[in-house]
C-alpha cells in the first residue's frame, strides 16, 4: 500500500513536490518516484482554460482535474483547493469533494475573490478571522486525519510578515496540518518562519518569484518540510 502524506512527513527529509496539471505531467512526474506531486492551480487553469489564474476557474472544473489527475497516479497528490470557491458552507462542499475526488492534501488560502496567482502584486486578503473559520471548517469537513489541511497565507507580500505568521499561527491553531506562509522575500524570513512554528511547512519555489530559490539541503536546514516546484 503507497504511504500517505502524513505518514512521510513524520520522516527525516524533504517532500520535494513538482507541479502537474493534467494526466500526461502527473504519469510522468509519478513515474518519477517522487514523495508527492501538486496539482497546481495556475497550471491547471492554463490547461483547462487557457487563462491566467485569476479566480475563473470554478469548483467543478478543479475537483474533475482532481478526480482525473488521482486516477492516474499513486503518489500522494497535493490539491490546491484556492479559496474553497466561496463560503464556510462552498469550503465544507470543497474538502468533501477534493477527498473523495482522491487527493490527500487540499491548499486553502485566505486571498480576496477574485483570487490572483502567488509572487503576483496586489493581493488581497480577508480577514484573519473569517480565514481561520475557512481552516476550522476544513479541518472538521474531512472523513479522514491522513487528508491533510494546507493552509496558505498571501499577507506577506501586502501587510508584511509579522501578520503573515500570525495569521499562519491562527490557522494552525484552527486545525490546519500544514502551514504555507506565501512570498518570503528573503533567507532571513524564511528562517523566521521555521522559527515560529511546530507544524510542517512549505516552500514555494518559483522561477522569477519573490522568494528566494534554494536547495534541497538549504530547505532542510531552514526548517522547511515540503518544497513545491509548480512552474517545473
Amino acid at each position: 500500500m503507497p504511504q500517505t502524506l502524513a505518514e512521510r512527513l513524520k520522516q527525516p527529509g524533504l517532500v520535494v513536490a513538482p507541479g502537474v496539471y493534467d494526466g500526461i505531467t502527473a504519469r510522468i512526474a509519478d513515474s518519477m518516484g517522487f514523495d508527492a506531486l501538486y496539482m497546481t492551480g495556475y497550471g491547471s487553469v492554463a490547461s483547462v482554460l487557457g487563462l491566467p489564474d485569476a479566480g475563473l476557474a470554478t469548483y467543478t472544473d478543479m475537483v474533475g482535474r482532481v478526480r482525473m489527475i488521482s486516477s492516474v497516479m499513486k503518489a500522494p497528490l497535493i490539491a490546491d483547493g484556492d479559496t474553497g470557491y466561496g463560503g464556510l458552507l462552498n469550503v465544507d462542499h470543497t474538502v468533501r469533494g477534493y477527498e473523495a475526488a482522491g487527493a490527500t492534501c487540499i491548499q486553502i488560502e485566505d486571498q480576496e475573490f477574485p483570487k490572483k496567482c502567488g509572487h503576483t502584486p496586489g493581493r488581497k486578503v480577508i480577514p484573519i478571522a473569517d480565514a481561520a473559520r475557512k481552516i476550522k471548517v476544513a479541518s472538521e469537513a474531512r472523513s479522514s486525519k491522513d487528508f491533510l489541511i494546507l493552509a496558505r497565507t498571501d499577507a506577506r507580500t501586502t501587510l508584511g510578515l509579522d501578520e503573515a505568521l500570525r495569521r499562519g499561527e491562527a490557522f494552525a491553531k484552527a486545525g490546519a496540518d500544514i502551514v504555507f506562509i506565501e512570498s518570503p522575500e528573503s533567507v532571513e524570513e524564511m528562517r523566521k518562519i521555521a522559527a515560529n512554528f511546530h507544524q510542517p511547512l512549505l516552500a514555494n519555489m518559483v522561477e522569477g518569484g519573490r522568494t528566494p530559490l534554494l536547495s534541497k539541503a538549504e530547505l532542510e536546514e531552514i526548517g522547511f518540510k515540503i518544497a513545491i516546484f509548480p512552474a517545473c
